[in-house]
């Protein structure tokens, strides 16, 4: 029975052991995980930004983002303005040129935050 015993506390030891290895190594991935996650908003961010400023009238930075919906209501606002004297590319352009620079002077968790986790699509 003792032998017993001492081979059950061997067996729970040796699988106490694997599981808090399994756990060490997930939680490793997820920090790396995360921080590549965290590394990839950055370059959103200033991708998006300055789209924003150059190209804001065709809404390219909306895409980027992954805002289809608003990234084509400004491309057809700035074609528009092919028929209506530029009327419709100027205020999607100064909507653009807003947006891009509110994305640049956020801090990178205040952007992350804002456009990836809470999914605001307009300024």
């Amino acid at each position: 029975m003792s032998e017993e015993n001492n081979n059950l506390g061997d067996d729970i030891k040796k699988g106490a052991e694997e599981a808090a290895e399994t756990v060490k190594e997930t939680a490793k991935e997820f920090a790396e995980e995360a921080k590549e996650a965290l590394g990839s908003q950055e370059n959103k961010k200033m991708l998006a930004g300055i789209l924003g400023i150059i190209l804001g009238s065709l809404g390219i930075h909306k895409f980027v983002l992954g805002y289809t919906k608003e990234g084509v209501i400004m491309l057809i606002l700035g074609l528009l303005g092919i028929f209506t004297c530029g009327i419709t590319s100027s205020i999607s352009w100064i909507v653009g040129i807003i947006e891009g620079i509110m994305y640049l002077t956020k801090s990178d968790e205040e952007f992350y935050q804002t456009y990836q986790v809470g999914k605001k699509p307009w300024f």
